[in-house]
């Protein structure tokens, strides 16, 4: 069974850096795409990051470029988002995901696996 636990959620002030973390387990993800979404009160899920697990390929959701970096530690089965120069804006409950597929890497309705979500408020 498939589970996505993500970490490292939490309050930061505007300009501050936090790291999310989405430890993997249940298979192997070798083929697969690993996404971070968001989701901030009243608004829709946003695409955020996405890496393709065997090739490292990314790919970023425009509001965050430049500021977010998404990469993958194989040996711990993690899947990682650094982001800078943190905004109000990014307020939101962030998820990871997980699907086999390689097409459609931005539609969250595409992905197979969800975790259940860390907060992150930016705020001063």
């Amino acid at each position: 069974q498939v589970q996505l636990v993500e970490s490292g959620g939490g309050l930061v002030q505007p300009g501050g850096s936090l790291r999310l973390s989405c430890a993997a387990s249940g298979r192997t993800f070798s083929g697969y795409v690993m996404g971070w979404f968001r989701q901030a009160p009243g608004k829709e899920r946003e695409f955020v990051a996405a890496v393709f697990w065997t090739t490292t390929t990314t790919l970023y959701g425009d509001s965050v470029k430049g500021r977010f970096t998404i990469w993958r530690m194989s040996a711990k089965s993690t899947v990682y988002l650094q982001m800078n120069s943190l905004k109000p804006e990014d307020t939101a409950v962030y998820y990871c995901a997980a699907k086999s597929s390689s097409v459609a890497v931005a539609d969250g309705t595409s992905y197979d696996y969800w975790g259940q979500g860390t907060s992150v408020t930016v705020s001063s």
